[in-house]
């Protein structure tokens, strides 16, 4: 599929543009991490725009998120590798994460939302703004974008990355495209 049809997708099945300027998001990250282990980055890209496909359908039913996105895709056409990745995102299926790409998107999703939550408390609420130690410090405040599992961002190391290389590595990723994101 090629990008200009799953940015359709997105925007005929999520209405949110929040929720669209995380997807987004996701896939800027996604596309980073294939470039740097050498990976097909388009494919990586295309599992981060499409992972929340399914979310205006499911968003009053987690224990069914994924798996509905997931049969959405395989009903598009999608690789089997992409299927799999958004099934196993959710951690409330127990699915295992066998691949790179499953183990990329898990720790990918949450890592959007704190690194945008930094982006939005910064007094400019610009992405550029911000910085790796500035995102590592807002990471060690509980209270601070509680959405954004500290445990599941942390699972970067499953995919050889220290916690400062992989927000280093997202915040490469989403700071050129910014403006696409609002920040």
């Amino acid at each position: 599929m090629e990008r200009s049809a799953a940015l359709d997708l997105v925007k005929r099945h999520v209405k949110n543009k929040n929720l669209q300027k995380h997807m987004l998001a996701v896939e800027m990250v996604m596309g980073e991490l294939a470039a740097r282990f050498g990976e097909d980055v388009a494919l990586w890209r295309l599992t981060g725009l499409l992972h929340d496909i399914d979310y205006d359908l499911t968003a009053d039913k987690p224990a069914v998120h994924s798996l509905m996105g997931a049969e959405m895709l395989a009903d598009y056409g999608l690789p089997s590798s992409v299927v799999n990745a958004v099934r196993a995102h959710n951690e409330c299926h127990g699915l295992p994460r066998d691949s790179m790409l499953e183990k990329a998107l898990y720790c990918s999703d949450p890592v959007t939302g704190l690194i945008v939550a930094g982006a939005l408390i910064h007094p400019t609420k610009k992405l550029s703004a911000i910085d790796t130690d500035f995102v590592l410090n807002r990471y060690h405040e509980k209270s601070f974008a509680r959405g954004a599992n500290r445990e599941t961002i942390a699972a970067c190391r499953e995919i050889g990355l220290s916690l400062a290389e992989f927000v280093s590595l997202a915040l490469m990723a989403m700071q050129p495209r910014a403006e696409e994101l609002g920040l």
